[in-house]
């Protein structure tokens, strides 16, 4: 079932560019070709840590979900707050993208995680029996890993201006 709600969307760049429509956001986040999705949280002595990772987007329901080791540093700073910033951007032209904030919630249902682990595999390696793909899949599979799933309060965005 598709996600009725509305996107809150912001213009990052005021002044300077126009921010994405709503369906150009869902668009891009969707189908961002093999981009990491960066996440800020604060460690233990209250210092950023920035976190690049592979990332699946949801369309229908507006999360976006990051597979990580049960153990990482995001997960360890993640049971101290669960708030986190993130950045999703194009580096070359047409340059744009998605930064905003969004609550995280981590998943250690192997039942739940591996359909969604499973789509962002594909979006990364294209085929699930590769040697990665596989690696990965069953670190998920035997709870070595867990699924972050970020639900964003707004999306800051922005667009080739040129």
């Amino acid at each position: 079932m598709k996600s009725s709600m509305t996107l809150k969307i912001y213009n990052a760049t005021p002044g300077f560019g126009t921010p994405m429509t709503e369906e150009e956001t869902k668009n891009f986040l969707a189908t961002a070709d093999k981009l990491n999705v960066h996440i800020g949280t604060i460690d233990e002595n209250g210092e950023p840590n920035v976190h690049p990772s592979w990332y699946y987007y949801d369309n229908d329901n507006n999360k976006m979900y990051v597979g990580t080791g049960k153990g990482s540093k995001k997960v360890q700073n993640l049971k101290k707050s669960n708030v986190v910033y993130y950045c999703i951007d194009q580096p070359t032209s047409p340059y744009k993208g998605v930064r905003g904030k969004a609550k995280v919630r981590i998943s250690e249902d192997v039942n739940y995680n591996i359909p969604i682990y499973e789509k962002m595999m594909l979006k990364y390696f294209e085929d699930l029996k590769q040697p990665g793909s596989h690696f990965l899949l069953n670190a998920m599979r035997t709870g070595h890993s867990v699924l972050l799933e970020l639900t964003p309060s707004f999306f800051s965005t922005w667009r080739d201006f040129f």
